[in-house]
């Protein structure tokens, strides 16, 4: 039993460690999985994850709205944050929804582990039931982490907000489908 336990604690950390990369989300919303070299005034250098060894890219900061480093932290580049107010255009309304989600949601209370534990304890099968419903269901406005309530009285701008925090909540879900879909496979091929 103890080694049952044993290995599945280890595979929970082999699988963290494979999804372990940094994610550098563009201004145009292109997530680019990488590793990040260095940052400076003006430029962000890094490694494609999936070619380490291959060639240096390197992208203007300005380019850049985010940052996820493999260990959880962050770096935002938000140049114009606090310079817009509810008369702002759409697009730029849009764009602020978006970039403040990414920066502010981080998909508490979407289900996921749920989802992960109901793969591993009974099934993936049964486990599609949590995933598609919380995939589905867009998260309620006690947890999408706003920090300025008067811009969610622009519709423009809520709508992107909660559209991009509906995207997060519905990668974390089924991430979290298959990472307890994969344990419950090397569990059943342990046993």
């Amino acid at each position: 039993m103890k080694k049952l336990i044993f290995s599945a604690v280890a595979t929970i950390f082999i699988f963290a460690n494979c999804l372990s990369q940094d994610v550098i989300t563009k201004k145009t919303s292109e997530d680019i999985k990488a590793k990040v070299l260095e940052v400076t005034a003006t430029e962000i250098k890094y490694k494609k994850f999936e070619n380490q060894d291959g060639p240096t890219f390197t992208l203007l900061k300005a380019e850049v709205l985010i940052i996820r480093y493999e260990n959880g932290s962050k770096d935002v580049f938000n140049e114009t944050q606090n310079t817009l107010n509810i008369n702002t255009s759409t697009s730029d309304m849009a764009f602020k929804g978006k970039q403040d989600a990414t920066a502010n949601y981080k998909g508490k209370h979407s289900g996921a582990g749920w989802t992960a534990a109901t793969a591993i304890v009974l099934s993936p099968v049964f486990a599609l039931i949590p995933a598609l419903g919380c995939s589905l269901s867009e998260p309620s406005d006690n947890n999408l982490k706003y920090k300025e309530p008067e811009l969610m009285k622009n519709s423009t701008y809520n709508q992107a907000y909660t559209e991009q925090a509906h995207k997060i909540k519905k990668k974390k879900v089924w991430t979290n489908y298959g990472i307890g879909s994969g344990v419950w496979v090397l569990l059943i091929l342990l046993l």
